[in-house]
């Protein structure tokens, strides 16, 4: 787990106008219509402003009109498919966080999490101390994250999560940030896969360092968008360091 919220600035768009609402906005996208009204009833009860959507098509109505801090998106949409709901946002360049919610808790199942681009998900059944704990993670400010880290022309600003590399503005999910910042708080420091695992993602993965490889290749895909060369290298056996060459 995390507790570095993600905070999204479109381009182009007046800072003043937007201005964090003292009630972040959380879209709970699920065809259980028990399930969502209960999660929307303890989101506003913890000081929220919940928004509901019983399938995909709604969902993404609502993501465009209400811009919502946090999607929360049942893994079964009855038809429609959780995961590839994700994969739409993501590739449409949406990257607010993400939660899903699943029924199972195998490898298999948390590897296509990931990879559909959810930063992290729930487990049924439905626990409300549990899923509240989960979404102040990612919605608190954390104040002392106000610096900028450096590693030649690639530029990690804290105080609003955004990566740059030769000017070019970077669009990375939670997860992808938070290993981003950890590898940047220790350059040319090679990193293991369980300090990795520990400090990025927590217990939960300790021991499944393909999760670790899944994020690598998606953040090596970004930095090197442009033909730029690998800052992000491979120590066989060990982990991962974030060097010149």
């Amino acid at each position: 787990m995390t507790n570095h919220p993600y905070h999204f600035t479109p381009l182009g768009v007046d800072q003043e106008t937007l201005t964090p609402n003292p009630s972040p906005s959380v879209l709970v996208i699920s065809a259980d219509k028990n399930l969502a009204e209960r999660i929307s009833l303890d989101l506003r009860e913890s000081g929220y402003a919940p928004l509901v959507a019983y399938n995909s098509r709604t969902g993404l109505q609502q993501v465009v009109s209400r811009q919502p801090a946090l999607i929360v998106i049942d893994k079964m949409l009855g038809e429609d498919s959780g995961l590839h709901l994700c994969q739409e946002l993501r590739q449409s360049g949406n990257y607010v966080p993400v939660l899903l919610l699943m029924s199972r808790d195998t490898v298999d199942d948390r590897v296509a999490c990931l990879e559909a681009g959810a930063d992290d998900y729930f487990l049924k059944p439905y626990r409300s101390e549990d899923f509240l704990k989960l979404i102040r993670l990612y919605l608190e400010v954390d104040s002392q994250d106000t610096h900028i880290l450096r590693f030649g022309e690639l530029v990690l600003d804290l105080s609003v999560r955004r990566a740059l590399r030769s000017g070019r503005v970077i669009s990375l999910t939670m997860k992808e940030y938070e290993l981003l910042k950890f590898l940047m708080e220790h350059p040319r420091e090679v990193l293991t896969r369980e300090q990795i695992l520990e400090t990025v993602w927590g217990d939960d993965f300790l021991g499944e360092s393909n999760v670790i490889e899944v994020y690598i290749r998606y953040l090596r895909l970004k930095l090197e968008l442009d033909g730029d060369k690998r800052l992000i290298h491979t120590v066989r056996g060990v982990g991962y360091v974030l060097r010149e060459n």
